[in-house]
């Protein structure tokens, strides 16, 4: 695809197909995760991938009770490593960076799995908390989000709604 149809394209998916996602393709996904930027190249980010139906029916209760989670072939539990980000940068690392630089890796997998015919859905919605202690997290691992990913089961309807232009950017010149 063009890289103006795979944003076009990208929505949360929310249902996906039984059809189990191959391990090269997963890894080719999170290929472009880790090609993000990051502050000072320091690449704090970290990636669990979950396919146990155990531990996705756990991180489906951690995040609100958002059952249809448990549905997707895998999740990808996306972690800010935070020692990483502190050794760089201290606490404006750990605060700040870390957060923007996992957000970007989070983006460019969404973006790969529409590219690759997969679907996804950023999930922010979740006990922290609740995740670590699933996934027995040391404390320099914060998960930053939850992105189940699977072939969609239904093909979204219409272009997503965005705000105008007009409304979003100032000129300064």
């Amino acid at each position: 695809m063009e890289f103006q149809e795979v944003v076009s394209r990208r929505r949360s998916i929310r249902r996906f197909k039984k059809e189990p996602i191959a391990k090269p393709l997963v890894e080719e996904l999170l290929s472009c995760a880790i090609k993000a930027p990051s502050a000072g190249n320091v690449q704090p980010w970290f990636f669990m991938v979950i396919t146990d139906p155990s531990f996705k029916e756990k991180l489906a209760a951690a995040a609100l009770n958002q059952s249809w989670m448990a549905q997707a072939p895998v999740i990808i539990v996306v972690l800010a490593d935070l020692d990483r980000a502190a050794a760089a940068y201290g606490e404006r690392g750990v605060h700040l960076y870390a957060l923007q630089d996992t957000a970007a890796a989070i983006q460019n997998l969404l973006l790969a799995a529409v590219d690759a015919g997969l679907g996804g859905c950023w999930v922010g919605a979740f006990s922290e908390r609740q995740v670590a202690a699933i996934l027995e997290l040391p404390p320099s691992k914060r998960p930053v989000a939850l992105v189940p990913l699977g072939y969609p089961a239904v093909e979204p309807r219409g272009a997503a709604g965005r705000r105008p232009l007009r409304e979003v950017v100032s000129y300064d010149y």
